[in-house]
């Protein structure tokens, strides 16, 4: 894992339009929380218009997995998706630049004594892409030191704020490469928190055909593996926006039992069953612009 350092380099010409996105974002952070909100959900609708391609990818994934709405309840669905996503884009800046004390304003905890229980034994956090991911992460990392698991970004210098946002979460929270599996188990046999995404279609190499909201989705098994392999409890978390304006209510669920079992295929379904039942809470916040259904079983036609 490298160390986090500041490069000369980053002062070059063509880091200069980074410089100033991120700048307008720490600018538009600094306003009231209200007001971030409105600001957020504008560029969500801005979003939603120009970008047919991830539209349409929302559209497929929300028609797959809500086959019971009708067709304008789809469409809504579809459009709050977009409008929570503008939203996550300056709540990422408050969530990297926000004073900590700002920050606890805004949060609602329960089941923080299930993590509480576990102090130092090692805890897969099983996390999901909800639009309000990257603010749940640093409610939650406030009060625990977390690993968290991530891609390096192509942009040097967005990568450097990305980490630095990061590792400010708690004073011991690290970043860890997501290819960098070694320092991964090791964090789990540390009896530390490392925080892992499942919930995205990663290839057909190391996963298997399981139901995801009733379609068969590539799940990788990689989540069973990691718990027994870095002897640690698994932990599902998720966050929501609450109404109102009133912040986030993050939830910590007891640790899964009798997990790893000696069946992946039944893990993986567990695990996409956990993460299907924290979407149908708030489904408009969840990010369906991933290609969830990208791979599929030999013979079936691709979906997108």
């Amino acid at each position: 894992m490298e160390p986090l350092k500041f490069s000369k380099q980053f002062f070059h010409p063509r880091f200069w339009l980074t410089w100033l996105g991120l700048g307008v974002m720490w600018l538009l952070c600094q306003l009231p929380y209200t007001w971030i909100q409105f600001i957020g959900k504008g560029l969500g609708k801005v979003a939603y218009y120009l970008g047919k391609q991830r539209r349409h990818i929302a559209e497929t994934n929300i028609k797959l997995c809500f086959p019971e709405l009708p067709s304008d309840e789809q469409a809504a669905l579809v459009k709050r998706s977009f409008h929570s996503l503008g939203i996550s884009m300056l709540e990422t800046g408050m969530a990297w630049w926000w004073p900590k004390s700002r920050l606890a304003k805004y949060v609602v905890f329960e089941g923080k004594e299930h993590l509480e229980a576990l102090k130092d034994q090692g805890v897969l956090l099983i996390a999901m892409h909800f639009t309000t991911l990257e603010i749940g992460a640093a409610l939650l990392g406030m009060h625990f030191p977390i690993d968290g698991m991530y891609r390096k970004h192509k942009n040097p210098v967005f990568d450097y704020i990305q980490r630095r946002g990061r590792e400010n979460y708690h004073p011991s929270s690290r970043t860890i490469p997501r290819k960098d599996i070694r320092t991964m188990l090791k964090a789990l046999r540390d009896g530390r928190i490392v925080w892992y995404a499942p919930d995205q279609d990663y290839g057909p190499k190391q996963s298997v055909f399981v139901p995801f909201f009733g379609v068969q989705a590539a799940t990788v098994t990689a989540t069973s593996k990691f718990a027994r392999m870095g002897k640690a409890k698994v932990v599902v978390f998720s966050q929501q926006r609450l109404p109102g304006n009133k912040g986030y209510l993050v939830t910590i669920h007891p640790p899964l039992s009798d997990f790893p079992s000696k069946d992946e295929a039944a893990d993986a379904l567990r695990v996409n069953q956990c993460i299907e039942q924290e979407i149908r809470k708030k489904p408009d916040q969840y990010m369906w612009l991933h290609r969830r259904f990208k791979t599929r079983p030999e013979g079936e036609a691709k979906l997108y």
